[in-house]
């Protein structure tokens, strides 16, 4: 149990250590990357107003059309490019990118190709 716990403030850590360089705005709002073991999230918040533009999740009815799942990084590639889609129809063409913490590789990068392949700039 304390193992869970130290690798957990560890994350929140690093995610605040991340928070501290980087800030969305109306412009440019902030694309946060949310992972766990079996779904993957992404929010497009401004956080000069505090709001959330746009989100997409693997638990989606759109994204479960597809028949993949969040758990690895085809699932991942398809919720980024929903995410981009979904950017791109509320007028947000470029965005600051916020891994949350985790390193850029695997579904993480995976999500961000995502978003690239569907026009989104960052």
């Amino acid at each position: 149990m304390e193992k869970n716990k130290e690798k957990r403030a560890r994350l929140e850590k690093r995610q605040r250590r991340v928070r501290g360089k980087i800030s969305g705005t109306a412009e440019r709002p902030r694309m946060r990357v949310t992972r766990t073991n079996a779904q993957i999230y992404v929010q497009v918040i401004d956080d000069v107003a505090h709001t959330t533009l746009v989100s997409a999740s693997s638990l989606d009815p759109a994204f479960k059309e597809t028949g993949k799942r969040g758990s690895n990084v085809e699932g991942a590639t398809e919720v980024g490019k929903l995410a981009g889609q979904r950017c791109l129809e509320a007028g947000i063409t470029s965005v600051v990118f916020d891994r949350g913490g985790h390193l850029y590789h695997g579904r993480v990068q995976a999500l961000a190709e995502g978003a690239r392949e569907a026009g989104l700039q960052f």
